[in-house]
C-alpha cells in the first residue's frame, strides 16, 4: 500500500472528522468547509492509499475495514495532539482543558460526582470526562489521565498516592429500624433482610469476605444488586440491612450504622496518574481538589464520631 506523504495532514484531519460523525455535511460544518471540498479531500486520500475508506449509504457513511484501521490511527493522533495542546497550556500556568478520570461506579457516582461543583467553582474552564467502570483502565497507554481505585495500581510509570482507607459496614434507614427494631448482635440479624452486592459482581474483596462471614451466622440475603448504588437505594427505602462502604454515609443522614463492631478489613483508596503528567497544572488542580475533599470528609467523620 502506498504511504501517505507528510503533506497529507489536512486530508487525515478531514477524514477523522468525517469518520467521527459519519457525514460529509456535518464534518464540513465542523471544519467550516463545503461538502464538496470535504468530498474531494476524502477521494484524494482514498486515491493516495489506493483503498476505499467509506461505504456510501443513503443514511450516511460507514467505514470499511481499511477505514476502521485508519480511524484507529487518527484517533490516537488526535488524542496525542489534545494531550500536547493541554500540556502546552499547562506550562503557561492556565488551568483548563479536559481531564479523563476513571474510578469505580460506586465511588464516582456516590462520592466524587456530588463534590465536583466545588472543583468547577474554582476552575470553571476545566472539563471532566468521568469514566465509571470496574475495569482498570490503562493509564500509561492514556486510556485515562487519572484513576481513583480501591486497590494499589500495579501498572508501571505511575505516580500513586494513598488517599484514605474505607471499610464495608452494616447500615439501615432510621425509619426501617423504628419499624423493625435495631439488631444488637448476629442472632438478631437473622430476622432481617440483608442487602448486598451480587457474589458474581466485581466488588471490593474485603466486602465479599464480610458477606461470607455474615452468612456463616445464617444471616439471610434478601436482595443482591450488582452495584452499591442499588444497595444504597434499597436501604434508604427501608428494604432491610445493607452492606455498604463507609464513605457514603456522611451524605445520607437518614441511613445509620448498626452493629458497630462489624466491619471489613481496611480497603485502601489510591489516586494514580502517569509519570508524564507530573507537571500538569490541571492534574495538580484535580489532585489538590480530591485531597482537600478527603481532608474535609475526615474532619466531618471525626466530628460525627465525637457526637
Amino acid at each position: 500500500m502506498p504511504k501517505v506523504s507528510h503533506m497529507d495532514w489536512d486530508k487525515l484531519r478531514i477524514f477523522h472528522a468525517v469518520a467521527d460523525v459519519g457525514s460529509l455535511t456535518h464534518a464540513g460544518d465542523q471544519l467550516h468547509l463545503s461538502q464538496s471540498a470535504v468530498s474531494r479531500q476524502i477521494r484524494a486520500l482514498e486515491e493516495a492509499l489506493d483503498s476505499t475508506l467509506f461505504h456510501r449509504h443513503a443514511r450516511g457513511l460507514i467505514l470499511t475495514e481499511q477505514g476502521e484501521l485508519l480511524f484507529e490511527a487518527t484517533k490516537d493522533m488526535m488524542k496525542r495532539l489534545d494531550t500536547a495542546t493541554a500540556r502546552i497550556h499547562d506550562s503557561e500556568e492556565e488551568i483548563f482543558g479536559e481531564i479523563r478520570v476513571t474510578t469505580t461506579n460506586a465511588f464516582g457516582t456516590l462520592w466524587l460526582a456530588p463534590r465536583l461543583p466545588q472543583l468547577y467553582e474554582k476552575y470553571p474552564d476545566l472539563k471532566i470526562d468521568l469514566m465509571l467502570e470496574e475495569r482498570v483502565l490503562d493509564l500509561p497507554m492514556r486510556e485515562a489521565d487519572v484513576a481513583i481505585r480501591m486497590k494499589e495500581p500495579s501498572q508501571a510509570d505511575l505516580i500513586r498516592k494513598r488517599l484514605m482507607d474505607v471499610h464495608m459496614r452494616l447500615y439501615a434507614s432510621r425509619e426501617y429500624l423504628e419499624q423493625h427494631g435495631t439488631p444488637q448482635d448476629f442472632k438478631d440479624l437473622k430476622s432481617h433482610r440483608l442487602i448486598c452486592q451480587s457474589p458474581n459482581a466485581h466488588q471490593i474483596s474485603a466486602g465479599a469476605r464480610l458477606i461470607r462471614d455474615l452468612m456463616t451466622h445464617n444471616v439471610q440475603v434478601g436482595l443482591t444488586v450488582n452495584n452499591y448504588y442499588g444497595v444504597l437505594q434499597a436501604v434508604r427505602h427501608g428494604l432491610g440491612v445493607g452492606v455498604l462502604p463507609d464513605y457514603l454515609m456522611q451524605d445520607y443522614p437518614e441511613v445509620v450504622r448498626i452493629l458497630p463492631d462489624v466491619q471489613s478489613s481496611d480497603v485502601p483508596v489510591y489516586l494514580a496518574y502517569p509519570e508524564e503528567l507530573r507537571h500538569s497544572k490541571r492534574i495538580e488542580a484535580f489532585n489538590d481538589f480530591v485531597k482537600d475533599e478527603i481532608i474535609a470528609h475526615r474532619k466531618r467523620e471525626r466530628a460525627q464520631a465525637a457526637e
